[in-house]
């Protein structure tokens, strides 16, 4: 089974919009981009990233750059690495891993900055008014 362990180096934030304006109604737009899948050691991949949000209007931008490191057994590592070498996509298991952290960490940053998060909040629907109800029987 591959573990993979997430590891930040670089996190840079900037709030354009003015603290004292209300925000307005944006668009986020995220990117993962996975730059590579080294081979470090034997029982280990090295999966530089860089993770970058966007907002429109340009309220604000966040970049998350870092590293995954990806152990398991060598036939799976050796999978994984042979498959990025003909250009297939990264398995989903380190997509996933790398995006959970960056996406936490990010809310966390926006939280600090005063802007929305990028991941969109849940929409509670308004409540539909009850009608009377019916008579179970009629006479």
């Amino acid at each position: 089974m591959v573990h993979v362990s997430v590891f930040i180096h670089n996190l840079s934030a900037e709030r354009f919009w003015d603290i004292e304006k209300p925000i307005p109604p944006v668009q986020v737009a995220t990117n993962l981009n996975i730059i590579g899948i080294d081979k470090k050691h034997e029982d280990m991949l090295e999966v530089p990233f860089v993770f970058t949000i966007n907002y429109t209007p340009a309220v604000a931008q966040i970049s998350v750059k870092g590293r995954g490191h990806v152990t398991g057994s060598k036939e799976e590592l050796k999978q994984i690495h042979d498959a990025y070498k003909e250009k297939k996509p990264p398995p989903p298991v380190i997509v996933q891993s790398i995006s959970n952290v960056v996406f936490l960490e990010s809310v966390i940053v926006c939280r600090t900055l005063n802007i929305p998060p990028p991941i969109p909040l849940p929409k509670i629907p308004p409540a539909a008014k009850e009608k009377p109800s019916e008579p179970t029987y009629r006479a």
